[in-house]
C-alpha cells in the first residue's frame, strides 16, 4: 500500500465515528453486496432473464464490528455455491475504504470517470485506490457512481425537508471557501443557518452558497427557508450586514441581533493598542447590567466618556446600540446564547477543518455536498442531545397566544 493511500485511510479512520457513519456504512455495504451478487448471478434482484446463472436464496445475518460500532448485515445467499462479501476480508482496510466511499462521493461525470470524491474532508485524488482497497472486484465504477448518487440524494433530501413548527431564534453566519470557477479560483460565501424550535432543540434548517452576501442573496436564501415552512422567527442573530437586516425584516418581520462578540472586536479596533484593555473593561460594564433599560443607560454613559478622545468609536456606538442590545428584549435565560453567533463557531470550525483538506472545490455543488453531509451529522447529534433551551423559557417567545413575552423594563 502506498504512503498516500495510508495517509488517506488514516485520515478517514480519525474522522469515522457517530451514528451517521454507521448508518452510511450499512447503506454502502448493502449496495456493494447487491452489486457483487448481481455480478455473480448475472441478473439484478427480481429480474427475469435468460442470462441468470444462479438463483438467490434469502439472507443470513452477520454482525460486523467496525470502528464506528457494530452493524448487522443481511448477506445474500445463493441456491448454488456461496457468497461472502469481499469487503469483509481484510476487514480493516475494507472498512476504512468503505467509510471513505460511503459518506459523500461525487457521482461520475459525463465522460465516465470518477473525477471528484471526498468524505468529511478526504481529498479527491485517490478514488481508484479506494475502490481497489475495498477488494470489490465485481463492482464497476458505474455501480459506485450509482451508490454515490443515492447518498447524494439523501443529503439533498435533508436540505430540502419541510420545516415544521415555530423557530423563534435563527443564527446565520458565513464562512468562505475556495471554488474553481471558469478557470479562476474565487472565494464563495457558505451560509449556514441554525435555529431553535419551539421544543427548545436546535436544528439546521438550511445551507447555501453565493458569490457575496448581498441583500439579493440573503433574500433568496431566507425566502427558500420560508418556502420550506420556516416561520415564527422573532430574532435573527448575525454579523452586521444591512442586506441581511433588510431581508430578515421583509421575510420574517424579525429583529436583528448584531453579534456582540464581533461588535466588541470592531469597537476595540478604533482604540490605540495601549488603551484597549481599559476600553474593553468599560464596554463590558454595559453587558453586565440586569435589564435592557440599565444597559442602554450605561451604553450612553460609556459612549459619552469615550467620544472626545475616540470620535470614531463614539460614532460606532451611536449607530449600533439598538442592534447590539436587541437580545435583552428576550428572556434573560437565553441571553448567553442569543447575544452572539458563538453557537455557530464550532460548526464553522468543523467546516473549515474538513474543507482545508480538499483545498479548492470544483464547484458549488461540491461545497453543498460536503457541508450538507456535515450538517446532517450535526443535526442528528442535536436530535438526541438535551434541549438547548427549556420548554418553559422557549414558550415565552413562541406564537402561542396563551404565552406572553415577559415585559422588559424601559
Amino acid at each position: 500500500m502506498t504512503d498516500d493511500r495510508m495517509a488517506l485511510i488514516e485520515l478517514v479512520e480519525k474522522q469515522a465515528d457517530g451514528d451517521l457513519v454507521r448508518e452510511m456504512l450499512a447503506f454502502a455495504a448493502e449496495r456493494i453486496m447487491e452489486a457483487e451478487v448481481e455480478a455473480r448471478t448475472g441478473a439484478a434482484k427480481g429480474a427475469r432473464t435468460a442470462l441468470r446463472e444462479v438463483q438467490r436464496n434469502g439472507y443470513r445475518d452477520r454482525d460486523w464490528d467496525t470502528r464506528a460500532g457494530r452493524i448487522t448485515l443481511e448477506i445474500p445467499k445463493l441456491r448454488k455455491g456461496s457468497y461472502f462479501p469481499s469487503f469483509l476480508e481484510p476487514r480493516r482496510t475494507a472498512e476504512k475504504a468503505l467509510v471513505a466511499l460511503a459518506i459523500v462521493l461525487e457521482p461520475m461525470a459525463d465522460n465516465g470517470s470518477l473525477q471528484k470524491a471526498y468524505v468529511h474532508g478526504v481529498s479527491t485524488r485517490s478514488v481508484d485506490d479506494l475502490v481497489k482497497a475495498m477488494g470489490a472486484g465485481g463492482m464497476s465504477k458505474s455501480q459506485v457512481s450509482r451508490l454515490c448518487a443515492e447518498i447524494d440524494e439523501r443529503v439533498n433530501a435533508f436540505l430540502s425537508r419541510p420545516l415544521e413548527g415555530a423557530w423563534p431564534y435563527l443564527w446565520l453566519d458565513a464562512t468562505y471557501l475556495k471554488v474553481r470557477e471558469g478557470g479562476r479560483i474565487v472565494s464563495h460565501a457558505v451560509i449556514i443557518a441554525v435555529g431553535v424550535k419551539e421544543d427548545g432543540k436546535r436544528e439546521v434548517p438550511g445551507v447555501a452558497t453565493g458569490l457575496s452576501e448581498a441583500e439579493a442573496f440573503w433574500m433568496q436564501f431566507l425566502r427558500s427557508l420560508a418556502d420550506h415552512g420556516l416561520r415564527g422567527v422573532k430574532l435573527v442573530i448575525a454579523d452586521d450586514h444591512k442586506g441581511l437586516r433588510a431581508a430578515a425584516r421583509r421575510v420574517f418581520n424579525a429583529t436583528h441581533q448584531r453579534c456582540r462578540v464581533h461588535w466588541m472586536r470592531n469597537a476595540l479596533a478604533h482604540a490605540p493598542a495601549k488603551s484597549r484593555t481599559a476600553m474593553a473593561a468599560m464596554l463590558k460594564t454595559i453587558f453586565a447590567q440586569e435589564t435592557k433599560a440599565e444597559a442602554e443607560k450605561q451604553w450612553d454613559i460609556v459612549a459619552e466618556a469615550l467620544r472626545e478622545k475616540q470620535p470614531k468609536l463614539g460614532a460606532l456606538m451611536d449607530a449600533s446600540r439598538d442592534d447590539v442590545l436587541a437580545y435583552m428584549s428576550f428572556p434573560r435565560e437565553h441571553w448567553a446564547q442569543i447575544a452572539s453567533t458563538n453557537p455557530l463557531e464550532r460548526v464553522n470550525r468543523e467546516v473549515k477543518r474538513r474543507a482545508d483538506v480538499i483545498g479548492i472545490f470544483p464547484n458549488d455543488d461540491a461545497v453543498i455536498r460536503l457541508v450538507g453531509a456535515l450538517m446532517l451529522e450535526t443535526n442528528d447529534e442535536w436530535t438526541v442531545a438535551r434541549r438547548y433551551m427549556s420548554l418553559e423559557t422557549i414558550a415565552r417567545v413562541t406564537d402561542n397566544p396563551n404565552v406572553r413575552l415577559p415585559a422588559v423594563a424601559s
